[in-house]
Formats: C-alpha cells, sequence, structure tokens
C-alpha cells in the first residue's frame, strides 16, 4: 500500500498534488532557475507520477533565504529536507546545475544507507569526471556577464532589458555560476540506478561526447538522447523532452504500479 504525502517543506512545490501516485519525480533547476519552471509538467507525465518541484534557498518564494554556496552542504540540507517525501519510490531530474545536485545527492543518499532514486535523470550537463577547461564566466565585470548571458540564452529577453529585475537575477546568476563552475568531482562508485542522459545538439558548451562519459556512472541501465536546441532545449523543446521523459517514466509504472 503506497503511503501518502507527509506534511509540507519549503523546499517544494507541487504543481499537482496527486496521492495516488506511485512515483514521484524530484525536479531540480538550472543556474537561475526556481520551481515555477515545472509547474506545467504535470500535464504531460504519466497519472502515476507526482511531479515534486525543487525550490532552492536564495530565489522563487524563497528569495530572502541566503543562497547556498558550495554543493557538500546543499546536498546535505536537501537530503534532509526531502527525506520524508522518499517514502514511495523516486526519480530524480536535473538541467545543468540540476543535473549536478540530482547526481550527488543520489550519491550522499547511498552513502548515508537512505533510500534510492529509481532512475536518474540529467539533462544540458556534462559527465562529472569530464575536465571542464572552459574560463570561468561569475566574475566577470557586469557588461561582460550581461553579454554571457545573452549568448547562453536563457535569461528571458524582458528581464535581460529590465534594469530592476537584473539588478535582482545578477547576484543569484552570479552565485549559481560560481557553485556549478567551482564543483569539484570527487571519484566515486557507479550508481547502481539506470541514468537517462539529454543533451543538445547545438549545445556548444555541452557537446555528445562529455555527454557519454555518464555511462561510467552507473552499473545498471544508459540512455543518451539528444534534442534539436541549444543548452535550454529544455524550453526550445520542452514537449518532444516531456514525451521522451513520459516514455521512460512509463516503463516504471510495471513495477510500481
Amino acid at each position: 500500500m503506497t503511503k501518502g504525502k507527509p506534511g509540507t517543506s519549503s523546499w517544494l512545490s507541487f504543481p499537482r498534488q496527486n496521492p495516488q501516485a506511485t512515483l514521484r519525480l524530484f525536479c531540480f533547476p538550472y543556474a537561475g532557475g526556481n520551481s515555477l519552471m515545472f509547474r506545467t509538467w504535470p500535464d504531460y507525465l504519466p497519472q502515476h507520477v507526482e511531479v515534486c518541484a525543487v525550490q532552492l534557498p536564495g530565489r522563487g518564494a524563497r528569495l530572502n533565504e541566503p543562497a547556498f554556496t558550495q554543493l557538500p552542504a546543499l546536498v546535505r540540507a536537501a537530503a534532509h529536507a526531502l527525506l520524508p517525501f522518499m517514502d514511495k519510490p523516486f526519480a530524480f531530474f536535473g538541467h545543468s546545475m540540476g543535473a549536478m545536485i540530482g547526481f550527488e545527492l543520489a550519491r550522499h543518499l547511498r552513502e548515508d544507507n537512505r533510500p534510492q532514486p529509481q532512475h536518474l535523470f540529467v539533462s544540458g550537463r556534462s559527465a562529472p569526471q569530464v575536465i571542464d577547461s572552459s574560463p570561468h564566466t561569475y566574475d566577470l565585470p557586469e557588461p561582460e556577464f550581461i553579454e554571457e548571458l545573452h549568448r547562453l540564452n536563457g535569461t528571458p529577453r524582458e528581464v535581460l532589458e529590465h534594469e530592476e529585475l537584473m539588478r535582482l537575477v545578477i547576484p543569484i546568476l552570479r552565485t549559481d555560476f560560481a557553485f556549478c563552475q567551482t564543483y569539484s568531482y570527487l571519484p566515486g562508485l557507479p550508481l547502481t540506478c539506470p541514468i537517462s542522459v539529454y543533451g543538445g545538439l547545438r549545445d556548444e558548451g555541452v557537446p555528445r561526447e562529455s555527454l557519454e562519459g555518464w555511462r561510467e556512472q552507473t552499473r545498471a541501465a544508459f540512455i543518451l538522447r539528444m534534442f534539436p536546441g541549444d543548452h535550454f532545449f529544455i524550453h526550445s523543446d520542452q514537449q518532444l523532452l516531456l514525451r521522451t521523459l513520459s516514455q521512460e517514466l512509463s516503463l516504471h509504472a510495471r513495477v510500481f504500479g
């Protein structure tokens, strides 16, 4: 018998509560993103899945809370906050920064003898052991930093052109970029859950060969799927991505349905 959803948490937003779900999908946002980016996902995913959008400190409804600047501290806090919601089978999805968080959280749960995700979906992020030789951008002077945001094509134009909004957004993005660009991978045993990797064919910063490296991080099945867009194919190719994700999640219904 499946347990019901326990309590509430500032760490989670439920776009559509689904007490009958047999699988929870914890979704981690990219740098500068928040839980709202997953608000429509339940419309496209299988009925047995409950979307649990993770809201990180320092953004969205938690804007007044200090953002984490180091991954280990964030992972420990997230594990503590999300553990009560891991009372039924679950999976992780993360894009870019979110993929890194989901991966390290899965490793932390294993080391702590806690429940493990049934599946890890990583999107728009090179394998953790791949050395990134590109220069850091989090500490660029503001004009160059804004130019980098234009190049990445992930910040809405209406935000980039709004001076007051940019004053709010830039510190968050700098913190998140630093968070990602100073990440240091520590070798460890591969995970036991399957890993599905999603990439963008026009994502120059995350080429296919750097995505292939995720194969080393699992003892189970590995799938790599490429989408037409750039780094933010999660938006430009959203329907295709969600259709693909839905097909993969439907396989879990045969086990947990």
